[in-house]
């Protein structure tokens, strides 16, 4: 990243916005993974530190544009705001009506309302953007998480901000992936699971030309398998897609499964047996590796130098479907291997099983993580890139 460097500016007495994903779990209206929040914190306290007034956006979801956030509550930023005056003991007021300026209250920090109610955010509204910009000195991309959406929050504020820069979080996202991505430690492997291979397929593409091996899991695996003849019962799969894994299987080092957990029913309670992949009964379905597997993917894990890890192995969130991401989890983060791990239910598997502090690096983005992987150019950088020349002339 050359843009301006955050950590080299003057920020005392300045009205400093930051852009940050916030855009956390949520279960009966509470936060349920506080990954995001506590990779927030550090750009949040530097302002704090250096004097600066210190403005906090981000969006919850998708809520209906132009819409009250007292007509869909379940939306507000609250419970978040609450979240992080326990993780971080600052103080936090939450600001409904910001966008023609408001008066700050006491609190350390004021975060803005989930920008995604406002009108023309995700169509990148000029109007809005320059709206977003009046409301500081200096505006702070630091949610690489949202860097793939051109909207008027991560974007179009850019281009009108007095002064606009990346922040940290921003910064370390992109030049860890790029270390990865363009000088790996060999051998190098990558682990993509996930439910279909149509939402990966160019991320799976990237990888053949830059990996070793590549292990794949979820629905993703059973197509694979599908591709090669397997007969996968009723597993989810993609058929339209089966030409293509087998072509992938021709390029690069895919170890699929020799022996799955099945069962006949998808929920917590169902009856389930381990079986060799040649032996699935027609109303069973694949719901993770068995353990002979699993026992091969570790040797492969403890041998690599580099290791990118999005998506769980098989259908982890119900406990009797979880041993094969349980134990490949724990493998990863056990391993001599520069990790980096990215996406939602990844996360979800490293906080589950209390793995953070095991993992080299844990991207708070999603899409963006898959985009990046992707090579394509993420908008939100883009603009800083060209913000810069502007600011510099």
């Amino acid at each position: 990243m050359t843009d301006i460097d955050f950590f080299d500016l003057d920020l005392k007495d300045k009205r400093v916005l930051i852009r940050e994903d916030l855009n956390v779990p949520m279960e009966d209206g509470k936060v349920i993974s506080d990954a995001r929040l506590s990779a927030a914190l550090p750009t949040i306290r530097h302002a704090l530190d250096n004097g600066a007034d210190v403005m906090v956006m981000s969006h919850l979801g998708r809520p209906r544009e132009n819409i009250s956030i007292r007509d869909q509550p379940k939306f507000s930023l609250r419970p978040v705001v609450e979240r992080l005056e326990v993780l971080s003991g600052l103080s936090f007021e939450l600001v409904t009506d910001y966008l023609d300026g408001f008066v700050r209250g006491n609190a350390d920090v004021a975060v803005l309302e989930n920008v995604r109610i406002n009108f023309g955010e995700s169509t990148n509204d000029k109007a809005l953007s320059k709206r977003l910009a009046a409301l500081c000195d200096i505006y702070v991309m630091d949610a690489f998480g949202c860097a793939h959406r051109a909207h008027s929050s991560t974007t179009g504020v850019i281009n009108y901000a007095p002064l606009s820069c990346a922040g940290p979080l921003l910064r370390s996202e992109l030049d860890t992936l790029k270390k990865v991505l363009h000088s790996p430690i060999k051998p190098t492997l990558a682990i993509v699971g996930g439910s279909k291979v149509s939402t990966k397929l160019a991320v799976l593409e990237s990888l053949i030309t830059r990996v070793d091996q590549l292990i794949v899991g979820g629905g993703i695996a059973n197509t694979f398998l599908a591709a090669i003849g397997m007969d996968i019962g009723s597993s989810l799969y993609e058929k339209d897609l089966l030409d293509f894994a087998a072509n992938v299987y021709k390029k690069i080092d895919v170890p699929l499964p020799t022996d799955v957990v099945v069962t006949s029913e998808m929920k917590s309670g169902a009856k389930i047996r381990v079986c060799d992949v040649r032996n699935i009964r027609s109303d069973e379905m694949i719901v993770d590796f068995g353990p002979e597997s699993v026992s091969r993917l570790k040797k492969s894990i403890s041998i690599a130098g580099t290791i990118l890890w999005n998506g769980p192995i098989g259908v982890f969130e119900i406990a009797s479907f979880e041993e094969g991401t349980k134990q490949i989890s724990q493998a990863v983060a056990s391993s001599r291997a520069f990790s980096v791990a990215g996406g939602g239910d990844t996360l979800a598997a490293i906080e589950k099983y209390g793995l953070k502090s095991d993992i080299s690096y844990s991207s708070t983005g999603g899409g963006a993580f898959l985009e990046y992987l992707e090579g394509k150019t993420l908008p939100s950088v883009e603009a800083l890139a060209k913000r810069l020349v502007v600011q510099e002339a």
